[in-house]
């Protein structure tokens, strides 16, 4: 048991290591050459446009949901569906809409990046990149780390108003509530360091899931079947880390006020 124990946490810390060091490649190249712009646009395009629909139709039905059990769960301890809108704002722009579109893109786009790479490296098209004088870091993680960090803030804020927007048509159309008492719910309770908390958790988690992707990308071996494994672990490690760095983001920003 011990010894599954000491050599579980022996690769953990190895595998934390390397991807320490391939973060520290990509600083040191921001600061050292010209980024390649071609590539950042192209995976930029590919993590967010790409994805619009796919988070905002996610946070729709989620804004649907969350209304719905807001205002049955208020009608039966107060008789009146209250703070409809307020409920959906803050459990979205706070929470779910920073998880829940770090899900989708880890798996839609986290997923595609970590199999495009993989497939490079047992095609040996890595070491192609080398023989050329080509940094892989440079040409290849860096436009993704960079795509991620643009693309998952402004989808979180699509996905935030898509949410809030489902949230409007059920509190609406089916529990009765004035279209003016929702908005003003809104408007009234949901503040500035809301927002920022969110925006904060999906440039963090966009991060995350870029390194995570990446370095497994870098690191497959084995084939198809290499690239298989290497995307679905790139995929679980992401989601499950989101979680855990959500509860101590959220202990953190709310030490400091935010």
């Amino acid at each position: 048991m011990f010894k599954e124990l000491g050599r579980f946490l022996i690769a953990f810390f190895n595998q934390l290591g390397q991807a320490s060091g391939m973060v520290r490649s990509a600083a040191v190249w921001l600061f050292k050459g010209p980024v390649e712009v071609r590539q950042t646009m192209l995976q930029t395009t590919r993590v967010g446009v790409d994805s619009v629909a796919v988070a905002t139709l996610t946070s729709l039905f989620t804004g649907m949901v969350l209304a719905l059990q807001a205002g049955v769960t208020m009608r039966d301890i107060l008789s009146e569906p209250l703070y409809i809108g307020t409920i959906v704002g803050f459990s979205l722009v706070r929470e779910l809409g920073p998880v829940l579109t770090a899900f989708v893109i880890a798996g839609r786009a986290g997923a595609a990046g970590t199999a495009e790479i993989g497939t490079m490296k047992v095609t040996e098209q890595i070491d192609a990149l080398h023989t050329l004088g080509t940094d892989p870091i440079r040409y290849l993680v860096i436009p993704r780390i960079a795509a991620f960090v643009i693309a998952i803030p402004v989808l979180t804020l699509f996905a935030n108003v898509s949410g809030m927007f489902g949230g409007y048509l059920v509190s609406v159309h089916s529990l009765g509530v004035s279209s003016f008492v929702y908005i003003d719910d809104i408007k009234t309770f949901i503040k500035v360091g809301d927002l920022m908390h969110g925006f904060i958790k999906s440039i963090i988690f966009a991060f995350m899931i870029a390194v995570v992707c990446c370095y497994k990308g870098l690191n497959t071996r084995g084939g198809a079947e290499g690239v298989g494994k290497a995307t679905t672990a790139a995929v679980v490690i992401s989601m499950v880390l989101i979680l855990v760095m959500d509860y101590f983001l959220t202990a953190i920003l709310q030490a400091v006020g935010i």
